[in-house]
C-alpha cells in the first residue's frame, strides 16, 4: 500500500512517532537510515518558535544532505490561532515538507495551557487552529490526536471528519484517551470509529512494539499504517524492519546483526553530541544507549549487560563510550565469523 501526503510519497507505512525529549534531529536521522517510512519532530511550541527560543528552534531543525528524512515533518502545538499560523509560516520557510498538528500530548504542562489533547474537549477551537495552519501554508498538514479527553468525550471521529473537510491530509490516532495518559492498553479497535468517517490516510498508534502488534492494530482499526513510538528507542532499525515484514507477509522481523546495530548506535551517539555539544549531548544520549543495551538479552549475559549499561550511562567521556561500543561490535563480528552468534530473526 502506498501512502501519499500531497506531492510526498511515503516509502512505507510504518512511521516513528514524535516523542518529547527523544525525537530530536539525531534520533530522526537514525530512524530514517533504519528504514522508517515517516519520522516526525518532537513537539514544537508554536509561540516559542516564533519568539525564537533556542531549544525550541533546535527541535525544528531538519538537517540536510543525503541522510535528511524525506519528507521533513515538523509537529506544531499551541492554543492560539495566530501563533499556530505564524509557526506554520516559519516551519514552511525552514524547509518543512509537512506540518503535523499536535492534539495528542497528554502532559499536564501542555493540557494545562489548553494545548495538546486538551483540544479534544473543544472541537470548535481545534478546528480554528487547524484552519489557521492550513491557511498559512500550501504544504500538506496532518493531525495527531487521541480518542478523546476521556471515555465520556470521545471526539476523535467528530474532529477528524471536520478536519478532513477543512483539508487535513492524514490522521494519526493514539488508542487512548488523554485521561489514560499511558496507562492501561491502547484500544486499537476504538480507532475504527475515526476510520469510518474519513477517507484520507489514517495511522494507528499506541503500544505497537512487535510485528504481531502491528498486524493486530491494523486489523482492528482499519488504519492504513502504524506509528510506533517508545519501542524504537535504542532500536532505530525497528520501523524499517517492521515495514519490510508487513510488505512481505513475513512471519518474523529480520533485523540487522549486532555488529551493524552497534555501528548505528555509534553514528547516532556522535550525531547527538554534534547536535547538543558534549556536556548536554552525553546526557541526552544516555536514554538511547540504555535502551540499546537493554534489548541485547540474546547477545549478552545478564551480568555483562548490566555492567556495560552502567558504563555507557555514567561515563562523561565520549571516547570511552565510543570505545566500549566499538569493542562490542568487534566481539559481535568475531562471533559471527566463528558461526556462534545468534540469528537475526525476531519473533513476530
Amino acid at each position: 500500500m502506498t501512502l501519499s501526503l500531497g506531492p510526498n510519497t511515503l516509502r512505507n507505512r510504518v512511521a516513528v512517532a514524535p516523542m518529547s525529549g527523544v525525537s530530536d534531529l539525531a534520533f530522526r536521522a537514525a530512524a530514517w537510515r533504519g528504514g522508517a517510512g515517516l519520522v516526525v519532530s518532537e513537539m514544537v511550541a508554536s509561540e516559542e518558535l516564533v519568539r525564537a527560543r533556542p531549544d525550541v528552534v533546535r527541535r525544528a531543525e531538519g538537517g540536510c544532505g543525503a541522510g535528511r528524512p524525506d519528507p521533513f515533518v515538523i509537529q506544531l502545538a499551541g492554543r492560539e490561532a495566530r501563533w499556530m499560523a505564524e509557526g506554520a509560516r516559519l516551519t514552511d520557510a525552514a524547509g518543512a515538507d509537512v506540518i503535523d498538528i499536535n492534539m495528542g500530548c497528554p502532559s499536564r504542562q501542555v493540557t494545562g495551557g489548553l494545548s495538546g489533547s486538551a483540544l479534544m474537549r473543544d472541537p470548535d477551537r481545534a478546528l480554528t487552529l487547524i484552519e489557521a495552519v492550513l491557511g498559512a501554508t500550501d504544504k500538506p498538514v496532518t493531525l495527531k490526536m487521541r480518542l478523546g479527553w476521556d471515555h465520556n468525550l470521545l471526539t476523535a471521529p467528530e474532529i477528524a471528519a471536520r478536519a478532513e473537510a477543512a483539508g487535513i491530509a492524514m490522521f494519526t490516532v493514539h488508542g487512548r484517551t488523554r485521561n489514560q495518559f499511558y496507562k492501561g492498553t491502547a484500544d486499537w479497535a476504538a480507532v475504527a470509529a475515526t476510520r469510518a468517517v474519513i477517507t484520507r490516510p489514517l495511522l494507528v498508534n499506541g503500544d505497537i512494539e512487535t510485528l504481531a502488534d502491528a498486524r493486530a492494530a491494523l486489523a482492528q482499526s482499519g488504519a492504513d499504517g502504524v506509528m510506533i513510538g517508545r519501542a524504537t528507542i535504542g532500536k532505530p532499525w525497528l520501523a524499517g524492519a517492521m515495514a519490510r515484514a508487513l510488505e512481505a507477509g513475513a512471519a518474523h522481523l529480520t533485523v540487522p546483526d549486532l555488529a551493524t546495530q552497534t555501528r548505528q548506535m555509534i553514528e547516532h551517539y556522535r550525531a547527538t553530541l554534534a547536535l547538543y555539544g558534549d556536556p548536554l549531548g552525553i546526557r541526552m544520549a544516555r536514554k538511547h544507549l540504555a535502551a540499546f543495551i537493554d534489548q541485547l538479552t540474546a547477545w549478552l549475559e545478564p551480568a555483562a549487560q548490566k555492567a556495560l549499561r552502567q558504563q555507557l550511562c555514567t561515563s562523561a567521556s565520549p571516547k570511552s563510550v565510543t570505545a566500549a561500543l566499538e569493542a562490542l561490535g568487534m566481539r559481535a563480528e568475531a562471533g559471527a565469523a566463528g558461526h556462534d552468534s545468534p540469528g537475526c530473526a525476531v519473533p513476530a
